[in-house]
């Protein structure tokens, strides 16, 4: 699944600064390192959804996955696997690696 290069910035409801400021104002202890999760980031456009929910538009839209099954919700045996990376013009890329997971039964 490729996500429309639109900045990330552009399709959220707070700006970066926003966040920051919030949680500082706020009496949240902020260190150089920290990280910030802003949630699903979407974009307007249907290939910008963000997540799953989304993608398959409340499950009325199935997905087409490898192997020609589809998926409207993650099913018990699948895979996860979020990858994260961010480099700005003429910098070197930084990322956070990669984090997988297996949906278990309930």
């Amino acid at each position: 699944m490729v996500i429309s290069r639109m900045r990330f910035d552009q399709a959220m409801y707070w700006s970066p600064a926003q966040l920051v400021t919030h949680h500082a104002s706020n009496g949240c202890n902020l260190y150089m390192g920290d990280l910030l999760g802003t949630g699903t980031v979407s974009g307007p456009a249907p290939d910008s959804r963000g997540c799953l929910l989304e993608r398959t538009w409340r499950g009325t839209e199935p997905l087409s996955i490898p192997g020609g099954e589809t998926r409207k919700f993650l099913e018990d045996g699948d895979e996860v696997v979020f990858r994260g990376t961010c480099q700005g013009d003429g910098a070197i890329a930084i990322g956070f690696g990669e984090c997988r997971g297996v949906v278990l039964p309930a």
